[in-house]
């Protein structure tokens, strides 16, 4: 029983010095600081102590008047419209803009480098639509020749007599040095503009040389036609028809209907 009432008595003792050990501090000047410190408010009528009746309040003079005589005078808050705080915000938000403009100008700068970069790197000139579409095909001949595409479509003995001639080997030469520039343009830097100008200059003269290779080949054709019609005659294996002047006259009336 005993143990029981000192229990009691510690536990009274405890909540008493307990409740006089802390109490919550209500300080109005206090609180106006505080709010003062921040963005609240910057009220003249809140700057305590006040002057009281007829002025008469010492603790206003000391405060207000010794102390601090202009601290009520100019709004000193972090946050108010002038205050550090806001200026440095406002300052923030300004190079913030800025770095948005400096970014968006060399976002402009980049892709304009790249667009650049890919209109004349021959890297990617591969990819060109005119060179897919068109120029490739055209020049292919120029760029995959080789015997079999040179002398196709010919006779064993027109091969053999354009290859006797010499006219494989410079044909077989100039298409090597045209296939050469060609691949220079296709690979060099520069402006998509002038590499599409030197595809059709080298267009233009691979048709030139095509047109002076089928002259000779048709000659050479010619020539051997002529030496087998020749080698007939020597044989007397060519058979002459009969002539009346009546043949010459059908010839001649042939021509002149082909003419009309």
């Amino acid at each position: 029983m005993k143990k029981v009432i000192n229990l009691i008595l510690f536990t009274l003792i405890a909540l008493i010095h307990s409740s006089f050990g802390q109490s919550s501090v209500r300080d109005q000047s206090v609180r106006y600081q505080e709010e003062r410190m921040v963005y609240l408010q910057w009220d003249q009528n809140k700057f305590t102590p006040k002057a009281g009746f007829l002025s008469l309040n010492p603790y206003y003079w000391l405060t207000w008047g010794v102390f601090h005589p202009s601290y009520h005078k100019k709004d000193l808050r972090p946050l108010s419209a002038t205050g550090p705080q806001t200026q440095r915000l406002a300052l923030v938000g300004a190079m913030n803009n800025a770095d948005n403009k400096y970014k968006l100008q060399s976002d402009t700068v980049r892709n304009t480098a790249l667009s650049e970069i890919a209109n004349q790197s021959g890297l990617i000139s591969s990819t060109d639509p005119l060179w897919q579409l068109y120029y490739s095909n055209e020049l292919k001949p120029v760029l995959d020749n080789s015997v079999t595409s040179i002398l196709t479509g010919f006779s064993p003995q027109v091969s053999a007599k354009l290859v006797s001639e010499g006219l494989y080997d410079w044909y077989k030469n100039e298409l090597d040095m045209l296939k050469e520039r060609i691949q220079a343009a296709h690979s060099t830097i520069m402006d998509r503009g002038a590499r599409i100008l030197a595809y059709h200059r080298y267009l233009m003269e691979y048709r030139r040389l095509a047109g002076v290779w089928a002259i000779r080949t048709a000659s050479a054709q010619a020539t051997l036609n002529m030496t087998v019609q020749q080698q007939k005659l020597k044989a007397n294996q060519v058979t002459v028809s009969e002539w009346t002047p009546q043949t010459d006259i059908q010839i001649a009336k042939q021509v002149l209907q082909h003419l009309q």
